[in-house]
């Protein structure tokens, strides 16, 4: 992994969030993972390419398998958000050959579609989801494959509590925190 890697792969998740900022459905597909981004020749067929599967998982939703679903998802969101915007916390990136993995969490600011008698936002909504993102190195660049986003139920006050009532809080911790993956 080098430093550029690790760099290009922060722009790729960057652009990512920014085009869902935007509602820039266009731009957002481009950046998903798609059967000739990873042909193995220029004139190989994309049927023949290794699998492409794209998968993602929204907060409260079902697995979603497959580029129809996954885009026709994100389409529904932008349709029904008249505002969103994400803060990247914790970001981790880790790039083993072609495959490159982020972690973060994605604090959101939301609006719902404005009153019918006025022109500004709908409440504005806070929400903390943390996500893992899923890239494939390609031709054009790093691809998302996958994006899997779960919402944060506890506050990180409230974990202690958490893991002692679920019994776990006992366990040996075998981790050490080398600071950030890139």
């Amino acid at each position: 992994m080098t430093s550029t890697d690790t760099q290009a792969v922060d722009d790729a998740n960057r652009a990512y969030y920014e085009a869902m900022e935007r509602g820039d459905f266009e731009e957002l597909t481009s950046l998903w993972l798609a059967p000739e981004d990873v042909a193995y020749a220029e004139d190989a067929d994309p049927d023949d390419a290794e699998d492409t599967s794209i998968s993602c998982v929204h907060p409260g939703w079902p697995a979603l398998t497959g580029r129809g679903e996954v885009l026709r998802s994100y389409a529904l969101i932008m349709a029904n958000t008249e505002y969103i915007q994400f803060f990247l916390t914790d970001v981790r990136i880790s790039v083993v050959a072609d495959t490159a993995l982020v972690t973060c969490t994605e604090n959101i600011l939301s609006g719902g579609p404005a009153p019918e008698d006025g022109d500004e936002l709908g409440p504005l909504v806070g929400q903390r989801v943390v996500a893992t993102n899923v890239f494939r190195r390609t031709r054009e660049g790093w691809k998302l494959w996958s994006h899997h986003a779960s919402p944060v139920l506890a506050d990180a006050d409230d974990e202690s509590d958490t893991a002692d009532d679920a019994g776990i809080a006992d366990l040996p911790d075998n981790t050490e925190d080398d600071g950030p993956l890139a």
